[in-house]
């Protein structure tokens, strides 16, 4: 398993270990996500280039590899999503650019799925 594959297990053990340990909190705010990363005035692909963007800006890797995964799902384009990461590298200077480095990596491990 890729490197950034596993960060996507991590994700899921911690929703299922929240799940049982805090599950009024963690079902809120799954309904939440799910409320707002739906098709709205925004596709899903415009929502999901935007949350790279801010996954890259809040310097948080897992919210990265979800996002870049997410964005591919949806149809963006390699370029696209490249464009967007480099938005929050614009807003928060050097270290969102070193952050661009696990959205590449997330990019390389994902996109031929």
């Amino acid at each position: 398993m890729g490197k950034m594959k596993e960060k996507l297990t991590d994700i899921k053990k911690l929703i299922g270990k929240l799940q049982r340990e805090q599950p009024e909190e963690i079902k809120s705010f799954l309904g939440f996500m799910t409320a707002v990363t739906k098709e709205g005035a925004l596709s899903v692909k415009q929502k999901e280039l935007i949350n790279v963007a801010l996954a890259v800006a809040a310097q948080c890797e897992w919210c990265i590899v979800l996002h870049v995964s997410e964005a591919l799902k949806a149809g963006c384009k390699r370029e696209e999503i490249l464009d967007a990461a480099m938005q929050a590298v614009l807003m928060h200077g050097g270290p969102a650019l070193m952050y661009m480095t696990p959205v590449e990596k997330a990019l390389e491990e994902f996109e031929n799925e």
